[in-house]
């Protein structure tokens, strides 16, 4: 299983890494269906996974796994979800620094089809921290990566405090307003969302990553011609995609901060993110806070 898979590369400077990330949680059902319905059409679906998601949840899961814990900056909804939430995310080994917000916590539906593809609707507004808010922000500087998914350019902009700063794709338009170099940009190429241009930014990124699911995907470094990365090979037949484009980000995260050349980065993602696709839901089973998953 994906628990099982090894770090290959250098040491971070200090041992483990210290990571974080800045983004969002989404009540996630996820739903299995026999296919997406059609206009009109009224169908069953079986619960399969319910649980705090979306893709700052996901990756500060995922990095808690790997480094023995991870703190979360994000903001949440005084309501049952929003409780719930952070009580799951602390099982997992996750530190949830949450800003209180006076709407509910955004919820969403994964439909999951029987070819394993996963459609997702949101309901409500995507609750997002900010530099407003009143979180220790200063912390931020200590941290040896921060996974950024979710929030404003001045927050962005505090986030680059990080020795290595990645950024969800998903968030392009806010890096062109902040104004600062990330050390990586990752997305899908497959998800019209993530879709960007590189060239728009003032100081590129110095690594870009697009992912292209079963095919591997392609990635850029400075100054240099794209390349394809190959893909992994999951450990079991297809159950669930939701969460493997948040399990890989994270997964690169943590191997960047922990010094791995980009090739072995990349194989390490490619290889959780694979891993993710065997399992229902985005998480593995049986979480035990503060373990470690992964070896330098």
């Amino acid at each position: 299983m994906d628990e099982d898979i090894r770090l290959a590369g250098t040491a971070a400077p200090s041992g483990w890494p210290r990571v974080a990330v800045v983004g969002h949680v989404e009540w996630t059902t996820i739903a299995g269906i026999d296919q997406v319905p059609t206009a009109g059409e009224v169908i069953h679906a079986e619960r399969l996974w319910r649980g705090p998601a979306g893709g700052g949840a996901v990756a500060a899961v995922r990095l808690a796994e790997l480094a023995g814990g991870c703190s979360f900056f994000t903001a949440l909804g005084d309501d049952h979800a929003g409780r719930r939430s952070r009580a799951e995310l602390e099982h997992r080994g996750v530190r949830v620094l949450a800003a209180s917000r006076a709407g509910p916590t955004r919820a969403a539906v994964s439909m999951v089809d029987r070819a394993g593809e996963r459609t997702t609707v949101t309901l409500g507004e995507r609750l997002q921290p900010a530099a407003a808010d009143t979180l220790d922000w200063g912390e931020l500087a200590s941290f040896d990566a921060v996974f950024f998914t979710a929030g404003d350019a001045a927050l962005l902009r505090r986030a680059r405090q990080a020795r290595v700063l990645v950024v969800t794709a998903r968030e392009f338009t806010t890096v062109l307003e902040s104004g600062v170099r990330v050390d990586a940009l990752v997305g899908s190429g497959c998800d019209p969302a993530e879709r960007h241009d590189p060239a728009l930014l003032c100081r590129p990124p110095d690594l870009v990553v697009s992912t292209e699911g079963h095919r591997g995907g392609v990635f850029t470094c400075a100054g240099q011609p794209p390349r394809r990365y190959r893909p992994a090979r999951a450990p079991g037949p297809l159950v669930d995609t939701y969460g493997v484009g948040d399990n890989f980000a994270a997964v690169l995260t943590y191997a960047l901060a922990a010094g791995s050349a980009t090739a072995d980065a990349l194989d390490l993602a490619a290889r959780h993110g694979a891993a993710c696709t065997a399992r229902r839901g985005p998480f593995a089973t049986g979480p035990t806070p503060g373990r470690r998953a992964a070896r330098v």
